[in-house]
């Protein structure tokens, strides 16, 4: 495959954050508040690094951007542009790991929640009380 095309309109991607996202740090501060402890980016499988962990309930927490994760909602469902085939390659990779990670972690002892940053930007509340939620089940 060849190389990635460096294009005026994705250069705003170039300087996007992974780590303390606004979402992120939204979801972080409304769990908080229902007062759950977290550890923040705590690799608990090999190349495995959920946003956040509560580990008393061995819960991990992912919070899943639209466009990179592959949303259903606000996902592109064609890509233009000279670079179109490796985005549809990165999104289709991403959710493959998605996957195998969740797989993983359940086979490891860990519930995991997944919740796209467009559910955060909706309603954080709601987020934060599906977090809350998967803490209270029995598993």
């Amino acid at each position: 495959m060849s190389q990635w095309i460096s294009t005026q309109k994705g250069s705003h991607l170039r300087a996007r954050r992974t780590r303390d996202t606004a979402p992120e740090i939204a979801l972080r501060r409304a769990v908080h508040a229902l007062g759950l402890r977290f550890r923040l980016h705590v690799s608990v499988l090999p190349r495995c690094t959920p946003d956040f962990v509560l580990p008393r309930w061995r819960v991990a927490v992912f919070v899943d951007g639209c466009y990179w994760h592959g949303c259903p909602m606000h996902s592109p469902r064609e890509f233009k542009g000279p670079n179109a085939d490796r985005w549809k390659q990165k999104i289709d990779t991403n959710r493959t790991r998605d996957r195998r990670h969740d797989a993983e972690l359940a086979a490891a002892g860990w519930r995991v929640v997944r919740i796209w940053e467009c559910e955060i930007k909706q309603n954080v509340g709601a987020a934060a009380d599906r977090v809350k939620s998967t803490t209270e089940s029995p598993d």
